[in-house]
């Protein structure tokens, strides 16, 4: 059995709305009233989240003074996983058409996510998606779970996937940052890394991943042809 492990923010949903509205938010809420800001563009904003530029800095490069920024760091970490702005969330383009074809193809499919039960459901049910992930193929966060830091928490997620998954010849994962490479790569599995998510391919390319593609639909490409490769 082959089975495909998708990470869900970035291959299949793109944030970025809900990012950029959070970080104009959180910059009215931190500036003076009659301080002048520099606020960035979307894509000026979203090319320093795929950078990964520290939000204070980006607070800095927006217009505010060093003790602001931390601030402004501090209330868009509390913010943005905050359920009022799930909402801007969308489909990533293609993402659902990878899921189908994937699944019409009879491969394995699981999802894993850094994301809590309740913000995993409120998309499934926003966007339609529990069709394709059971519940016993979800792996993501209880809504109690106090996260560390994304590259442990997400092979502690792996660890116990592998545990409980039934056995499988062939596995690959596919994520839109270093902690799906880190979780693939410690537990031996294959990983692609794609460019449609939260880091760029300068960024992804520094963990190694086994491919780097442009989205889902691209690696999935990539795991039929290996399905073909071993069936011929």
């Amino acid at each position: 059995m082959l089975r495909l492990i998708t990470d869900f923010d970035g291959p299949i949903i793109d944030v970025s709305e809900r990012y950029y509205r959070v970080y104009q938010l959180c910059l009215e809420k931190t500036r003076h009233p009659e301080q002048a800001i520099a606020r960035l563009s979307k894509a000026e904003f979203w090319q320093l989240k795929r950078s990964k530029v520290p939000e204070k800095q980006i607070g800095i490069l927006s217009g505010l003074d060093e003790t602001q920024a931390k601030t402004f760091a501090n209330l868009r970490r509390q913010t943005v996983h905050a359920h009022p702005y799930f909402q801007y969330d969308k489909l990533a383009p293609g993402s659902v058409a990878a899921l189908e074809q994937i699944q019409q193809a009879g491969i394995d499919l699981a999802v894993m996510t850094m994301r809590r039960v309740r913000e995993l459901d409120y998309a499934f049910g926003q966007h339609d998606l529990s069709r394709f992930f059971p519940e016993n193929r979800c792996y993501c966060l209880s809504n109690d779970y106090l996260k560390t830091r994304d590259i442990d928490d997400k092979p502690l997620l792996m660890e116990r996937a592998l545990g409980e998954l039934p056995p499988a010849s062939d596995v690959w994962m596919v994520g839109d940052t270093e902690a799906d490479i880190i979780a693939a790569k410690k537990h031996g599995i294959k990983a692609i890394a794609v460019e449609c998510g939260i880091r760029d391919r300068a960024r992804l390319q520094q963990y190694q991943p086994d491919l780097i593609v442009k989205d889902l639909k691209a690696a999935v490409d990539v795991v039929l042809n290996a399905a073909f490769a071993q069936a011929g």
